[in-house]
């Protein structure tokens, strides 16, 4: 009796075994996600428990409790990349965590408008949650990995090519700035700099220039014959980006007579020639203004108040502008240059 006993309690254990077994079985590799492909959202700093939970909560796996076992029992509970993930219908839990491990996330789209510079591409890619605004910044900041890039500079300023990237979640700033200062030595590969006196590095900070002066493409060129006309003279600059750049954190809003003097080496109201470096960074066509500015013998130039400028060869004359676009009221309410029918000329 007491046989038969011990008999039927190891027939128990091994049923029970196999049954445990085949639920773990049928949990990794025969149930299947049955709905529309969907997407899954891993974010950054998310622990294990936080996926499975969501996991589970999508129904994207059978068991929870199986998933955590199976991961744990392969060594991956912490092999989990940050990013968005498409989980498609019919995949076992396998698939799943296949997908979420070694998996390529979906990439995100970002634009980085011409003439936006470090600080604000920082902002975007923090909102997009593609990189840490700190992160980027500092390296961007980073004199040295500047220097590895084989940019002369003291910062990565300028050479943040203005593009459409695909980025996925969580990408390194590192990996970042290196795929955007490709982009910038591939846009500028097919440009001859053998047409102006300048360095490259002069050139892209008069581009910078450029590109935070005026939104009408027509313009650019001119804008760049004015600085040029400028510099030749020994006369400063004096353009308000370049106040604003210089001090860009603490800027208010408005450029007040004290801002004229706020010493910066980027005031050109303060110092003679370029500053130190870019303001911004530019598109090609900026840059192409830069190397191939127009002719002419202007030194001044106002805003119209609908994106263009109105340009004079004499201080007097410049002053007459001022007092016509400037400080008349009716004047001031202006529209964009995209609202102006150009010019034959200018088309």
């Amino acid at each position: 009796m007491f046989k038969k006993i011990i008999l039927f309690t190891f027939i128990l254990i091994c049923l029970a075994t196999g049954f445990a077994f085949y639920k773990v079985y049928y949990s990794i590799e025969n149930w299947r996600y049955q709905g529309l492909d969907q997407i899954f959202e891993i974010k950054k700093g998310e622990s294990f428990s936080q996926i499975n939970f969501h996991l589970g909560q999508q129904r994207l796996i059978s068991s929870k409790k199986i998933f955590y076992q199976y991961a744990k029992i392969n060594g991956l509970l912490t092999s989990f990349k940050a990013g968005k993930y498409l989980i498609k219908t019919n995949s076992n839990m396998k698939d799943v965590i296949n997908t979420l491990v070694n998996g390529t996330p979906m990439l995100t789209k970002l634009t980085v408008p011409e003439g936006k510079n470090l600080f604000e591409i920082g902002k975007i890619l923090n909102e997009y949650n593609i990189c840490n605004y700190d992160e980027f910044v500092t390296l961007s900041l980073d004199k040295d990995f500047v220097s590895s890039l084989g940019i002369k500079a003291q910062r990565i300023e300028g050479y943040l090519y203005p593009e459409t990237y695909l980025f996925p979640p969580g990408t390194p700033a590192k990996q970042i700035i290196i795929k955007m200062v490709e982009t910038f030595k591939k846009k500028i590969s097919v440009l001859d700099f053998s047409k102006t006196s300048l360095n490259l590095h002069e050139v892209i900070t008069l581009a910078s220039i450029v590109e935070k002066e005026t939104g009408a493409p027509f313009e650019r060129a001119k804008i760049a014959g004015v600085f040029i006309n400028r510099l030749k003279k020994r006369m400063r600059l004096q353009t308000d980006p370049t106040i604003i750049y210089g001090m860009f954190e603490e800027f208010g809003g408005n450029i007040q007579l004290k801002d004229k003097k706020h010493p910066s080496p980027y005031n050109t109201y303060m110092i003679y020639g370029l500053p130190i470096g870019p303001i911004a960074n530019p598109g090609i066509e900026s840059i192409k203004a830069a190397l191939e500015p127009e002719t002419h013998t202007y030194l001044y130039f106002v805003s119209k108040n609908d994106g263009t400028h109105e340009f004079s060869s004499t201080l007097i004359e410049h002053n007459l502008k001022v007092e016509q676009f400037q400080k008349n009221y009716y004047m001031r309410q202006g529209k964009s240059w995209r609202d102006l029918k150009p010019n034959k000329t200018e088309e």
